[in-house]
């Protein structure tokens, strides 16, 4: 819905560029607004924007002065995964009292968002890096995780039936936090040895909590404890490696650990997805499922020659070639001096964003 400036609060979620005079985006759709943003918007003299039909917390956006009948019926994407984000929330919030899993809500929760999925670009699932931030942490990343495992198992031409096993069960690869010390999940500075030791036995918790559920797959309840073994035998929590870890293992570490790095957390920064796609193939590579990474490279690196990016000093070029083996270092010309730079030989530089579409 388009609604005046004096009308948006916080919490609401852009669904479109705001575009200054130059027609660079001064906010990225599917931003939250803060009172920082609202500054901002003011400060540029914006009038009006774009905004979604649900605020960041999952309540609707009824803005004062606009009718119910001027708002859109159709919820975006981003939308549907906050609201699922939220409606996990509560979920956890009764495994933290004792309750057990209610495997139907679960479902619930994830079919509706992973069929949603295959009525958009393949990208644009990973514009939810743009609501990765500390609030809510938990239910934001198991859900994503969730539609991330589904994302890899359909491009792998997963049987329907086990991308909705790979949605659920990926969800639910963090239940298990729900038993840990509340106060460990909301500490802002680094765990000593001991609480990281606490945190590390989520993954049993998990297997205890899903044990039961027999609509699960027994390959899914041993990857739910698998998702954050290594495939050089780094991981925990039984230093597994190589084929004895389970092909939905694999695919729950990979969408696993992708989140985790694209998401701020309070005691570091997040990268972009394509910084962690480039640190997953170079710098941790041997440890994920090749197979798999690319799978989620495949619907990220969806830029080509002359394509329009945004480098992580803020500055635009244009794309001039493309090198497979390092398809996340382009060769780039910047726009603003004409120079032209190698990424793979300037390694301070990274893609933050293809800007085409905004352009």
């Amino acid at each position: 819905m388009r609604v005046l400036i004096n009308q948006v609060q916080e919490g609401c979620i852009l669904t479109e560029d705001v575009l200054g005079l130059s027609n660079q985006p001064i906010i990225k759709k599917n931003t939250v607004i803060t009172d920082e943003l609202l500054y901002i918007l003011k400060v540029y003299l914006v009038e009006e924007v774009e905004v979604a039909g649900m605020l960041e917390n999952g309540e609707p956006f009824n803005p004062v002065q606009l009718q119910n009948s001027e708002a859109k019926n159709e919820i975006p994407l981003i939308a549907s995964y906050i609201s699922a984000a939220e409606n996990f929330k509560k979920e956890f919030s009764l495994w933290q009292t004792g309750s057990s899993i209610d495997i139907n809500k679960i479902f619930s929760i994830m079919i509706p968002l992973i069929e949603e999925i295959n009525f958009f670009p393949s990208s644009e699932i990973f514009q939810i890096n743009h609501l990765s931030t500390d609030k809510d942490y938990i239910s934001k990343h198991a859900v994503a995780v969730g539609m991330l495992s589904a994302f890899i198992g359909r491009k792998l031409n997963y049987s329907k039936s086990d991308i909705v096993q790979l949605a659920v069960g990926g969800a639910l690869c963090d239940a298990g936090m729900a038993k840990v010390e509340p106060s460990l999940l909301e500490k802002a500075s680094h765990l000593n040895y001991h609480e990281k030791e606490e945190i590390k036995r989520h993954p049993e918790y998990s297997l205890q909590m899903v044990q039961h559920l027999a609509i699960l797959k027994d390959e899914v309840k041993s990857a739910i404890y698998e998702h954050h073994e290594r495939l050089d035998g780094s991981g925990y929590p039984k230093g597994k490696s190589g084929k004895l870890i389970s092909s939905y293992g694999k695919i729950f570490a990979v969408a696993d650990a992708f989140h985790a790095m694209n998401s701020n957390r309070s005691y570091r920064r997040k990268y972009s997805p394509y910084q962690v796609l480039e640190l997953m193939l170079e710098d941790y590579f041997g440890q994920y499922d090749l197979l798999s990474i690319k799978t989620l490279a495949n619907g990220i690196l969806h830029y080509s020659i002359d394509s329009t990016v945004k480098l992580s000093n803020g500055q635009l070029a244009k794309i001039i070639f493309i090198d497979e083996s390092a398809p996340t270092r382009p060769l780039i010309k910047m726009i603003s001096t004409d120079e032209i730079l190698s990424l793979k030989n300037n390694r301070h530089l990274y893609i933050e964003e293809v800007m085409d579409y905004y352009i």
